[in-house]
């Protein structure tokens, strides 16, 4: 199904149940992609991705397809930088809060991002908040 999906959406053919189905050899009904709740997703998935593609290519005003490559090379070249500033700003993230840790400070960051639940939400999905192992103290005999 999924190949199905790609094709349509490589040659811009409306994505609909309908479609996936009469080009699938196994499922010759929509309703068995529509009721199936991973199918229905998962189509729901590429319509989107179409209506995606087909607002930027509104957008793209009339021009050589040399154009359009130089400026999508320009695009990914800045979504290479700004995912390798992610990865540095989430590494360094990470150790500047071990270290707040290490020094009995972790208490205080939390009581300030307490007021910042999106941010703190937010960095945890980047995995900038450090994961730490909590075991209990060894108890001490007076023996």
């Amino acid at each position: 199904m999924k190949k199905i999906l790609e094709d349509l959406l490589a040659s811009d053919e409306p994505i609909t149940a309908r479609a996936v189905s009469r080009l699938h050899s196994k499922m010759s009904a929509a309703s068995t992609i529509t009721r199936h709740p991973a199918r229905s997703k998962l189509l729901k998935h590429y319509q989107e991705r179409q209506e995606q593609y087909r607002r930027w290519s509104d957008r793209i005003p009339k021009q050589s397809k040399a154009a359009t490559a130089e400026a999508l090379a320009d695009k990914d070249l800045r979504i290479a930088e700004l995912e390798k500033q992610v990865t540095l700003l989430t590494a360094s993230h990470v150790a500047m809060i071990q270290a707040v840790g290490e020094l009995g400070g972790f208490s205080k960051w939390a009581q300030f991002f307490a007021h910042y639940r999106e941010a703190r939400v937010e960095l945890e999905q980047l995995g900038a908040l450090p994961l730490a192992e909590i075991s209990p103290m060894p108890s001490f005999d007076k023996n």
